[in-house]
């Protein structure tokens, strides 16, 4: 029976969900807080408890007295008093008896919780067994393509397909594979290249096509196996390089060409995960599918796709540029809305400087436009990091700050940061102190470094700064802001007396004290720091 409010059912129901998603089993801190938490709660140690708008709060009787605060819309923005960073026993505690109250099992909730750790032994478990069932059955493979890659498909199936795996235990299932994958490789280091290149794309288009058939959502692939995507390009990216870079056996002409075919699939489907897909496509082709006949057959292939969608285009418009047809490559982009923007980072590294430059020019020029459409602070951080490393090399080298600097305006408010730091090396204070301005400044964050070097060399821009400090001190209206106030003034002072402005000092100054004549405690400050006679 619920003893709390009808209204804090779904609410409790969500951040029960929110905390055993957040809560990682394999954590020994994570496993440590449920256990104590448990423990807690079993002891009767939570009390006054009390349900606020979207949050509930309680006290934990421990060692030491816990303040609790769960905040049933944001789970991670939840506090308690203790030093503990995240979710630690004490809001366990508090929510284990909140959830009692609302009617709810905390036993089944553990146990639920626990579950994915459980199911994640068993399938490896399983995984290996079915492993050492191929491994018994398995001899060496000569070098046949057909057969090297029916043999990498019926493994997949086999240990990571086989009893339709949730998304939590692919990663699990995934590790067995890869052993039972180089567990088979061949001897000789240029095959073993070979034959683990073409596993990996294999393997990539297996994983691709385990989402779609268990109906694994974006957000649940990112969740638990993106990762597996990222790793296979890097194999596939390390493999590729390796290879072009050898003298390669005509021998293995017949295996590249029927990889060459195998891939192009993958960038006409419908598969989600686009960006990956057009990644390993580029790779392959950048490094291992030199010939210029092939090119050019695969760049008419895809000119003659009816429905071009992103991938398609972005897959044209890179053939172009293998092909040194960058006209034609930079109309396959331009045809392109913001989605493509994070595409260019490797155009940008593929291309020398004379090149590349359209094409960063483009790329700088959509910048604010993806930032609008992303519309997420981390991911949009993330991005701001990765333009500016990738614009640095080209920008130095063909000494086009201006075009830096334009991208950092583009990326505000995400790159102020770095925009700052570049007009503060650059000498530009005045714009230094209008970007200031805009993101709305603060004196305390100044170093004594840059007070320092303003003070030398742009002492017109600190003027407005500390005029603008001072007033905020004063404003707060106590005898410690009124001190910092002082300080302040007493190094104003000194700037106008640099800068040969006595008299617009001690105008200033009878200003300040005819305005402040009613705050008794400023005035008495401002005495004791001899801004003004005793």
């Amino acid at each position: 029976m619920s003893l709390i409010p009808e209204s804090f059912i779904e609410p409790l129901q969500w951040f029960s969900d929110e905390l055993k998603n957040s809560l990682n089993t394999e954590s020994s801190s994570d496993e440590g807080a449920v256990h104590k938490g448990l423990i807690l709660y079993r002891q009767n140690a939570v009390s006054q408890l009390k349900l606020e708008q979207e949050a509930v709060l309680g006290t934990v009787q421990d060692v030491i007295p816990a303040k609790v605060r769960l905040d049933l819309n944001l789970p991670y923005l939840s506090e308690c008093s203790c030093p503990n960073e995240g979710h630690c026993r004490h809001q366990l505690a508090v929510f284990f008896k909140v959830l009692s109250h609302g009617g709810g099992s905390v036993s089944s909730w553990v146990v639920e919780w626990r579950k994915p750790l459980r199911e994640k032994k068993a399938a490896q478990s399983f995984g290996l067994e079915r492993a050492k069932d191929l491994l018994k059955t398995a001899g060496y493979m000569k070098p046949d393509y057909p057969t090297w890659t029916k043999s990498f498909r019926e493994s997949f199936d086999q240990i990571v397909g086989g009893g339709n795996p949730k998304p939590h235990l692919v990663n699990e299932l995934f590790g067995v594979y890869s052993r039972r994958l180089k567990a088979g490789a061949p001897f000789k280091q240029e095959w073993k290249n070979l034959y683990l290149l073409i596993a990996a794309v294999i393997t990539f288009e297996k994983l691709l096509e385990l989402s779609l058939e268990e109906q694994h959502d974006e957000a649940a692939v990112d969740r638990h196996y993106r990762h597996l995507f990222q790793n296979i390009l890097d194999d596939i990216a390390d493999l590729s390089h390796r290879l072009s870079v050898q003298s390669m056996p005509f021998a293995f002409d017949e295996f590249i060409e029927q990889l060459k075919n195998d891939t192009l699939p993958l960038l006409l489907s419908r598969y989600p995960i686009q960006f990956d897909r057009v990644h390993l496509f580029r790779l392959l082709w950048s490094e291992l599918f030199k010939k210029k006949e092939w090119r050019e057959d695969v760049k008419a292939q895809l000119e003659e796709v009816p429905d071009k969608t992103l991938p398609v285009r972005a897959g044209l418009a890179h053939i172009h540029l293998l092909l040194r047809e960058d006209e034609k490559a930079m109309a396959q982009i331009q045809s392109l809305d913001e989605e493509i923007t994070p595409y260019f980072f490797y155009w940008m590294e593929l291309l020398d400087t004379k090149r590349a430059e359209p094409f960063v020019v483009e790329f700088v020029g959509r910048i604010k436009e993806y930032l609008r459409w992303q519309n997420d602070y981390y991911a949009c951080r993330s991005f701001m990091r990765m333009a500016s490393q990738a614009l640095t090399p080209f920008c130095a080298e063909t000494n086009r700050l201006d075009l830096y600097e334009k991208a950092l305006v583009q990326m505000l408010p995400y790159s102020f940061h770095d925009y700052e730091d570049f007009l503060f090396e650059k000498k530009e204070y005045e714009k230094w102190m209008e970007l200031q301005t805009y993101v709305g400044f603060s004196f305390e964050n100044l170093s004594k470094e840059r007070i320092k070097t303003l003070s030398a060399e742009g002492a017109m821009v600190l003027l407005p700064l500390y005029h603008q400090a001072i007033q905020a001190d004063i404003e707060l209206k106590n005898r410690d802001a009124y001190k910092q106030a002082v300080r302040k003034l007493k190094k104003l002072r000194t700037l106008y007396k640099k800068m040969k402005r006595v008299d617009d000092w001690n105008l200033f100054l009878e200003r300040l004290l005819v305005r402040t004549k009613r705050l008794r405690a400023f005035q008495e400050e401002c005495k004791r720091g001899k801004l003004i006679d005793a």
